[in-house]
């Protein structure tokens, strides 16, 4: 498995890692199965995908025959996709009690592995209803995450791989704006391993331990509506050191939006596995706003599909996926509705009203060529590409180039084109 190997060069000295795509967008994972001809490793968390349909109504069998779908359109083999469960445990159900946040966990972890999911995140760091008040401690966290092995173990086979970790950042970054966060204490990592150690034998899971291939920490990055913390490789010298006695490698989250060279030195840093969701949205969405301003100046008014405001109007009725996020004056949050990069808007693409002025937008611009001068106007940064190509272009392709654009960073920053797995020149075809 591409992941086992990854975490033997990262032994053996060579920075190779792999980007984990976080993201239910169609024109994301089509973007990153034009980019990248595998491994492709796509991740679901637990909020979006789960028993009960998720925010995007899907079950985890759902998920893996929605990926299957648009991998045939695309051709890319589906055995080169490694699809990844991010942070499987009682997130979604903190508000209820341990035995029935746990019960509902087991069943969340079993559909997964029964789906089709090799690689499952162990998140059992929230405290839940009846927990004591405060962090839930590490060993309670290990010892649940124990158990969702055990049942991942029953469930499933010996593809499953393991990551585990208690230091978590928020899913879909920082709620409040940050000017710092802390680098994890390597102390504190070895009583989190030296725990999940404990638990996995105690539940005679000997070996599946041999196959925990991560573990999150952070490493003092993040992101939030406003704000980017970069990476700073002088602050994490002693996490990179330290994993280097295990068979591990570590994962990031949040890693949205750093630059290329701050990603390179992640993966040097044994930092392998790269969270990427909102940043590749966000990157759709920049071209979504770009054509409206390319359809506002080439289609008389009455005919417009007024995509951006039937956005907002779809965040403002149902502002459940941004309020806790978005803080500030009426006009500020209005301002961080349209641009946040916390990307909040990704929630809204699948609603009806947003989805009919998207579809009417594509098909009025499809009608006839989009004049390049307004592609320089409104989407400067890859109007050059874009020309250079000699081509016909269509909005569709004008997205997958912006969100390529993005995932280009992490393909090299994990030296991927070393092993042939990168597409040079995107198909726009």
């Amino acid at each position: 498995m591409y992941l086992d190997e990854i975490v033997k060069l990262q032994q053996r000295g060579e920075p190779r890692g792999i980007p984990s795509i976080c993201s239910a967008h169609p024109t994301v994972l089509r973007a990153a199965m034009q980019n990248i001809t595998g491994p492709l490793l796509i991740e679901a968390t637990c909020n979006q995908v789960n028993q009960f349909g998720g925010y995007t109504g899907r079950t985890p069998v759902d998920f893996v025959r929605f990926v299957k779908e648009i991998a045939q359109e695309n051709k890319f083999p589906f055995e080169n996709i490694i699809l990844g469960g991010d942070h499987l445990g009682p997130s979604v159900w903190q508000d209820e009690s341990a035995d029935s946040g746990m019960k509902k966990a087991d069943r969340l972890i079993r559909d997964y592995v029964e789906a089709g999911f090799t690689k499952v995140h162990l998140d059992c760091s929230m405290r839940l209803a009846d927990d004591p008040e405060g962090f839930l401690n590490v060993e309670t966290s290990a010892k649940r995450a124990a158990r969702l092995a055990k049942v991942a173990e029953t469930w499933g086979n010996e593809n499953l791989r393991y990551v585990i970790g208690t230091e978590v950042p928020l899913p879909g970054g920082a709620t409040e704006h940050e000017e710092g966060v802390n680098v994890t204490n390597v102390t504190d990592l070895q009583r989190t391993i030296e725990c999940a150690h404990e638990e996995f034998i105690h539940e005679g899971l000997e070996e599946a331990w041999e196959r925990i291939i991560a573990v999150v920490v952070q490493p003092g990055v993040e992101y939030g509506d406003d704000f980017v913390l970069p990476y700073v490789p002088d602050r994490a010298q002693e996490l990179s050191k330290f994993i280097k006695k295990y068979s591990m490698v570590y994962e990031a989250h949040s890693t949205d939006y750093q630059t290329r060279e701050a990603l390179k030195s992640l993966v040097q840093d044994k930092f392998a596995i790269l969270k990427v969701g909102p940043a590749l949205t966000f990157a759709f969405r920049e071209a979504v706003y770009g054509l409206a301003m390319i359809e506002n100046e080439i289609i008389k008014k009455g005919d417009r599909s007024n995509i951006i405001l039937t956005l907002d109007q779809a965040m403002i009725q149902r502002p459940e996926y941004w309020i806790k996020y978005y803080h500030g004056s009426d006009e500020e949050i209005a301002f961080k509705r349209k641009y946040s990069l916390s990307d909040r808007i990704r929630y809204y693409w699948p609603d009806a009203s947003v989805q009919q002025a998207y579809n009417q937008m594509l098909t009025t611009l499809n009608q006839f060529p989009i004049p390049t001068e307004l592609i320089k106007e409104y989407l400067p940064d890859i109007s050059k590409e874009l020309f250079d190509r000699g081509e016909l272009i269509t909005p569709e392709q004008i997205m997958l180039l912006k969100v390529i654009r993005v995932l280009d960073d992490y393909n090299q920053a994990c030296n991927l084109t070393r092993t042939g797995s990168i597409i040079a020149n995107t198909k726009l075809n």
